[in-house]
């Protein structure tokens, strides 16, 4: 149960920056522009589920991708932990910029928009490139350990994502209503908060990929 926790809250937690539900949302309103309350929710309902498939796909394809290229475990682990604390570290630092006061686009046509459910809502606006770099790096973080340890991590990650596209969802479909409750510095007070959550994931990920790699070089073991 411990291990189903940790990395629950691990995939949860280093998806939700680099996906940023209520960011994203504010792009996902300007590119919709006015419609009603049930083309919100009929198109969040379909990216929030493209999005499932997207990160599935991307989990369960991680160990075959590091196969296919000959690359370590720990190797992967300090290269994800790197570009995690980066990312944290870079919104961490990023300035405010007033996104919220940006009017919204003009409305579009339905038919047109259910287009664009895969590309452009769900990739790159919800899971850009960021978010195949956390996701491989998940998968390869929880298929350490024995056959059951790995089977109850990749169980954890999933539920994690499984509640990140349930918020990419609930974002979404009220996206014009949250936009106009939150205020700009609310918003970024929050999005620095997760940022630091994120760049401390990051570092402890990069720590543990380096600790393998140093005691499996020859001088470690004298």
């Amino acid at each position: 149960m411990r291990e189903f926790t940790e990395y629950f809250a691990l995939a949860f937690s280093a998806l939700f920056p680099v996906i940023n539900p209520l960011g994203s949302s504010l792009v996902f309103l300007g590119m919709v522009g006015e419609a009603s309350q049930k083309v919100f929710r009929n198109l969040a309902r379909k990216i929030a589920i493209s999005t499932a498939l997207f990160l599935l796909v991307m989990d369960l394809a991680g160990a075959l991708v590091l196969k296919l290229f000959g690359i370590s475990l720990p190797v992967v682990q300090l290269a994800g932990g790197l570009v995690l604390a980066s990312m944290g570290w870079k919104l961490l630092n990023e300035k405010d910029e007033d996104e919220h006061s940006r009017p919204a686009a003009q409305a579009s046509d339905p038919a047109e928009l259910q287009n664009k459910i895969f590309y452009p809502f769900t990739f790159p606006v919800t899971a850009g490139p960021g978010v195949l770099v956390v996701t491989l790096t998940l998968s390869a973080h929880a298929s350490k350990g024995t056959l059951l340890e790995a089977l109850v991590a990749q169980a954890g990650v999933l539920t994690g994502m499984a509640l990140m596209c349930l918020a990419v969802f609930i974002a979404y479909a009220y996206a014009p209503k949250i936009t106009a409750k939150v205020s700009p510095s609310t918003a970024h007070g929050i999005l620095r908060v997760i940022a630091f959550v994120l760049l401390c994931i990051g570092v402890q990920i990069a720590w543990n990929g380096l600790s393998s790699l140093l005691t499996g070089l020859p001088l470690a073991g004298r």
